[in-house]
């Protein structure tokens, strides 16, 4: 059986490599937190940030500016970047889709648009209520694009899953502008479309950051069944597999973490398409792997992208979208380029 599935047939060395890297990844991503929370407008040191964290002074400004304004940052930036790209590696994972991503495939763009609707008819809307709309637009999103496709002549294909992505994604960011327009909200929605983590506050933590956990732990449950069903869903089936269960429950995983990542940081592009594609590379093709180690290197992607965008134009931010959309336009490119064949 470990031949036909290529599960569990790694070597003693290739598990030592993969645990090594993900170790590795660990301390990268403490470091980056550090670094992150030192780094800012206010000089602070090193000592200030151990302080601030372990033993707190509600009378010392330093400590009130790390535990109020860097440390959620941080964490959030961790965090959306963990979802995101745990995100896009269910989802190539689970359609064998390697442009598959949540900001390709309209789930993001769904979020921020029904953002702006709840900004729009409800005045003064709680947090909790902005979380409620990011999940329900997620999913109506997904289900757009792959609605549109589903119809189309030929199937779904990689590249049609793209180009309706893209379609949907373009026809709800306009929409939202105009609703910004018409209801005269758009300096409120313009941080949900430019990205970024430099608004949030502990409360965004406190509600979004326990889905987020939710949905990381669901997904290193479904992780088996999912590098199972990335064989072939005929391949699945004949290991006795229930395919529908295991999609339906991967899409609730990831309308779960985007909601919870875009009712954070908005609408931020390419981390859940790059990362997965990385982690395949370094760690192989089982997502008992590839999920733990897409929500390592997604914070650390994140948390770096968070930093240099502060470095960029200082004092002012570089919003962070801005930032991986750098890195992930020349990838998506390559990977529509090469899959182009599939139209």
């Amino acid at each position: 059986m470990k031949e036909n599935t290529g599960i569990n047939s790694s070597t003693p060395k290739q598990r030592v490599l993969r645990i090594s890297l993900l170790i590795s990844g660990v301390i990268g991503l403490f470091i980056s937190i550090v670094i992150s929370i030192n780094f800012g407008a206010a000089s602070l040191g090193y000592r200030d940030v151990l302080n601030a964290l372990f033993d707190f002074d509600p009378d010392n400004s330093a400590h009130i500016i790390i535990r109020e304004l860097r440390f959620p940052r941080a964490i959030a930036a961790v965090s959306v970047g963990a979802a995101l790209a745990v995100s896009g590696a269910i989802m190539q994972g689970m359609t064998r889709n390697p442009l598959a991503s949540p900001s390709i495939m309209g789930v993001t763009s769904g979020s921020a648009f029904f953002i702006a609707l709840a900004l729009a008819i409800i005045p003064g809307i709680t947090y909790l209520g902005l979380m409620t709309f990011s999940f329900i637009g997620a999913g109506v999103g997904s289900l757009l694009v792959f609605g549109i496709t589903s119809f189309s002549r030929g199937g779904i294909t990689p590249v049609k899953l793209a180009l309706a992505g893209s379609a949907i994604t373009a026809l709800l960011s306009s929409l939202s502008t105009a609703i910004g327009l018409k209801f005269n909200i758009s300096k409120d929605i313009s941080y949900w479309f430019a990205g970024g983590v430099s608004s949030v506050q502990p409360q965004h933590i406190f509600f979004a950051l326990p889905f987020i956990v939710a949905g990381l732990v669901f997904a290193l449950i479904l992780s088996r069944s999912i590098s199972i069903l990335s064989l072939g869903e005929e391949v699945a089936k004949g290991l006795g597999q229930s395919t529908t269960a295991v999609k339906f429950s991967g899409m609730i995983v990831v309308l779960l973490l985007t909601g919870a990542a875009v009712s954070i940081a908005g609408m931020i592009g390419f981390v859940g398409l790059v990362i997965p594609h990385i982690t395949r590379f370094l760690v192989g093709t089982d997502y008992r792997w590839i999920i733990p180690t897409s929500a390592v290197l997604g914070g650390v992607l994140l948390l770096t992208a968070d930093i240099v965008g502060r470095m960029v134009n200082a004092p002012f931010e570089t919003p962070v979208g801005a930032i991986t959309s750098i890195i992930g336009v020349p990838f998506f490119l390559y990977l529509a380029r090469k899959e182009g064949r599939g139209l």
